[in-house]
């Protein structure tokens, strides 16, 4: 079998473990819009929204109805938005969203992932106010201008739409997520989104020249890919296209 076959198994285990956090990050949500109000979506609109985004992630229904019947069995985990923003090598610059039901674990892993990769976490607002908050979705398509008519006609209030390889990206005010999601449902059936949610996106990049730099900052990444309690992770480094 070889190095191929190495390289193969590898691929599929990395794409494994996106996939479990991805569910692992819908799970949760999705329980806490269900425990927050009715977990009944046509009762509920935030849990209907965000069941369709989750939907749109490719998020299996299996992991969609349990976390709404936990909810419904009275789960009794209760969950903390935490937000930390700090710096990395360079002029890099991350966000990272987590959900915990243990605060002062989650500030231990943090403290632990900076610590270990010589970067440093900053203060609130820190970073953030170089990032700006959209509805980000991406799709497979090739008319930029017919998404944006559509868009426009539907009245949702879009940033930018720019295409590229095949593939739409949409930028949208986060208020107007899911109207421009149902109108590109509406416009393309069956559109499979390779990106459909909020997200912080810096203002300007930078790429990472020295070797030691990339080194601590793939260190970084991989430490906080290993902590449950992480959502979400933004930064303004660009990636290599060999690293791609």
């Amino acid at each position: 079998m070889g190095r191929a076959h190495e390289v193969r198994a590898a691929a599929m285990a990395k794409t494994a473990a996106i996939k479990s956090k991805l569910y692992s990050r819908y799970g949760k949500e999705l329980y806490i819009a269900a425990k927050n109000g009715v977990p009944d979506p046509e009762m509920n609109l935030t849990l209907k929204q965000k069941i369709k985004e989750a939907k749109a992630n490719q998020v299996p229904t299996d992991v969609i109805n349990r976390a709404i019947e936990k909810a419904k069995g009275g789960g009794s985990e209760s969950y903390d938005s935490l937000r930390y923003e700090g710096f990395g090598p360079g002029a890099a610059t991350i966000i990272i969203d987590c959900l915990t039901d243990n605060t002062n674990r989650t500030v231990a892993a943090m403290n632990q992932c900076f610590n270990k990769s010589r970067c440093k976490l900053g203060v609130k607002g820190s970073v953030s106010f170089n990032y700006d908050n959209y509805g980000v979705l991406e799709f497979p398509f090739d008319d930029e201008e017919k998404i944006l008519d559509t868009l426009l006609e539907k009245d949702v209030n879009v940033a930018d739409v720019s295409s590229e390889e095949g593939y739409v990206r949409v930028y949208t005010d986060p208020t107007d997520l899911h109207n421009a999601q149902e109108a590109i449902e509406e416009l393309i059936p069956n559109v499979e989104f390779e990106t459909c949610g909020l997200k912080m996106v810096p203002r300007e990049m930078v790429k990472l020249t020295n070797d030691d730099d990339k080194m601590l900052w793939n260190r970084l990444l991989n430490l906080l890919d290993e902590v449950d309690d992480v959502q979400e992770v933004y930064h303004n480094v660009e990636e290599d296209e060999e690293e791609a």
